[in-house]
Protein backbone atom coordinates (compact mmCIF):
# COMPACT_ATOMS: atom_id res chain seq x y z
CA UNK A 1 0.00 0.00 0.00
CA UNK A 2 1.62 3.25 -1.16
CA UNK A 3 -0.20 6.47 -0.22
CA UNK A 4 0.95 9.76 1.27
CA UNK A 5 -2.28 10.33 3.21
CA UNK A 6 -1.56 8.87 6.67
CA UNK A 7 -5.25 8.35 7.46
CA UNK A 8 -5.92 6.41 4.26
CA UNK A 9 -2.69 4.46 4.61
CA UNK A 10 -3.44 3.46 8.19
CA UNK A 11 -7.10 2.66 7.62
CA UNK A 12 -6.58 0.55 4.51
CA UNK A 13 -3.60 -1.24 6.01
CA UNK A 14 -5.66 -2.17 9.07
CA UNK A 15 -8.67 -3.24 6.99
CA UNK A 16 -6.61 -5.39 4.63
CA UNK A 17 -4.70 -6.93 7.54
CA UNK A 18 -7.99 -7.73 9.30
CA UNK A 19 -9.08 -9.52 6.11
CA UNK A 20 -5.97 -11.71 6.31
CA UNK A 21 -3.66 -9.91 3.90
CA UNK A 22 -0.01 -9.32 4.77
CA UNK A 23 0.35 -5.57 4.18
CA UNK A 24 3.38 -3.33 3.88
CA UNK A 25 2.75 0.41 4.04
CA UNK A 26 4.78 3.21 2.45
CA UNK A 27 4.20 6.98 2.33
CA UNK A 28 5.75 7.44 -1.12
CA UNK A 29 7.33 5.50 -3.95
CA UNK A 30 10.90 5.74 -2.71
CA UNK A 31 9.94 4.22 0.64
CA UNK A 32 8.04 1.42 -1.13
CA UNK A 33 10.98 0.55 -3.38
CA UNK A 34 13.27 0.37 -0.35
CA UNK A 35 10.89 -2.18 1.21
CA UNK A 36 10.83 -4.27 -1.99
CA UNK A 37 14.51 -5.13 -1.67
CA UNK A 38 13.80 -7.21 1.43
CA UNK A 39 10.24 -8.27 0.70
CA UNK A 40 8.74 -7.93 -2.80
CA UNK A 41 4.92 -7.69 -2.86
CA UNK A 42 2.38 -9.71 -4.79
CA UNK A 43 0.32 -6.59 -5.53
CA UNK A 44 0.83 -2.83 -5.19
CA UNK A 45 -2.02 -0.50 -4.24
CA UNK A 46 -0.74 2.86 -5.46
CA UNK A 47 -1.74 6.48 -5.11
CA UNK A 48 -0.45 8.68 -7.94
CA UNK A 49 0.04 12.08 -6.33
CA UNK A 50 2.69 11.80 -3.61
CA UNK A 51 5.75 13.76 -2.50
CA UNK A 52 9.34 12.49 -2.82
CA UNK A 53 8.45 9.95 -5.56
CA UNK A 54 5.02 10.02 -7.21
CA UNK A 55 3.16 7.06 -8.64
CA UNK A 56 4.46 7.51 -12.20
CA UNK A 57 8.11 7.56 -11.15
CA UNK A 58 7.52 4.67 -8.75
CA UNK A 59 5.95 2.53 -11.49
CA UNK A 60 8.78 3.38 -13.88
CA UNK A 61 11.46 2.44 -11.33
CA UNK A 62 9.62 -0.70 -10.29
CA UNK A 63 9.28 -1.92 -13.89
CA UNK A 64 13.04 -1.48 -14.46
CA UNK A 65 13.83 -4.17 -11.90
CA UNK A 66 13.30 -7.65 -13.39
CA UNK A 67 12.36 -9.06 -9.96
CA UNK A 68 9.45 -6.62 -9.65
CA UNK A 69 8.54 -5.90 -13.27
CA UNK A 70 5.55 -8.25 -13.27
CA UNK A 71 4.10 -7.20 -9.91
CA UNK A 72 0.58 -5.93 -10.65
CA UNK A 73 -0.34 -2.36 -9.72
CA UNK A 74 -3.81 -1.25 -8.73
CA UNK A 75 -4.18 2.55 -8.72
CA UNK A 76 -6.26 4.24 -6.00
CA UNK A 77 -6.73 7.93 -6.73
CA UNK A 78 -9.17 10.82 -6.93
CA UNK A 79 -7.75 11.96 -10.29
CA UNK A 80 -10.36 12.78 -12.95
CA UNK A 81 -8.51 10.96 -15.74
CA UNK A 82 -7.75 7.96 -13.60
CA UNK A 83 -8.45 5.29 -16.22
CA UNK A 84 -6.05 6.85 -18.71
CA UNK A 85 -3.36 7.43 -16.11
CA UNK A 86 -3.67 3.89 -14.77
CA UNK A 87 -3.17 2.52 -18.29
CA UNK A 88 -0.17 4.83 -18.82
CA UNK A 89 1.69 3.19 -15.93
CA UNK A 90 0.62 -0.33 -16.85
CA UNK A 91 -1.77 -0.81 -13.94
CA UNK A 92 -4.11 -3.81 -13.97
CA UNK A 93 -6.95 -1.61 -12.75
CA UNK A 94 -8.00 1.34 -10.67
CA UNK A 95 -10.48 2.51 -8.06
CA UNK A 96 -11.57 6.13 -7.81
CA UNK A 97 -11.42 7.67 -4.34
CA UNK A 98 -13.67 7.56 -2.47
CA UNK A 99 -14.48 3.91 -3.09
CA UNK A 100 -16.47 1.24 -1.32
CA UNK A 101 -14.41 -1.08 0.87
CA UNK A 102 -16.21 -4.06 -0.61
CA UNK A 103 -14.99 -3.00 -4.06
CA UNK A 104 -11.42 -2.73 -2.81
CA UNK A 105 -11.51 -6.13 -1.14
CA UNK A 106 -13.05 -7.71 -4.23
CA UNK A 107 -10.44 -6.33 -6.63
CA UNK A 108 -7.52 -7.13 -4.29
CA UNK A 109 -8.72 -10.71 -3.83
CA UNK A 110 -9.34 -11.15 -7.55
CA UNK A 111 -5.92 -9.70 -8.44
CA UNK A 112 -4.05 -11.86 -5.96
CA UNK A 113 -5.96 -14.97 -7.03
CA UNK A 114 -5.10 -14.30 -10.67
CA UNK A 115 -1.43 -13.78 -9.80
CA UNK A 116 -1.34 -16.99 -7.74
CA UNK A 117 -2.82 -18.97 -10.64
CA UNK A 118 -0.27 -17.47 -13.01
CA UNK A 119 2.61 -18.36 -10.67
CA UNK A 120 1.92 -21.73 -9.07
CA UNK A 121 4.00 -22.59 -6.04
CA UNK A 122 4.46 -19.04 -4.77
CA UNK A 123 4.20 -18.12 -1.09
CA UNK A 124 1.51 -16.28 0.78
CA UNK A 125 -0.29 -13.33 -0.73
CA UNK A 126 0.67 -9.82 0.28
CA UNK A 127 -0.62 -6.44 -0.82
Amino acid sequence: MVDDDPDILEALTEILAAEGFDVLAARHGQEALAQFSTRPPDLVLLDLMMPVMDGWEFASQMRKNPDWADVPILVLSADRNLGLKAREIGAIGYLSKPFELSSLLEVVTRSLDARAKAQPGTGSASA
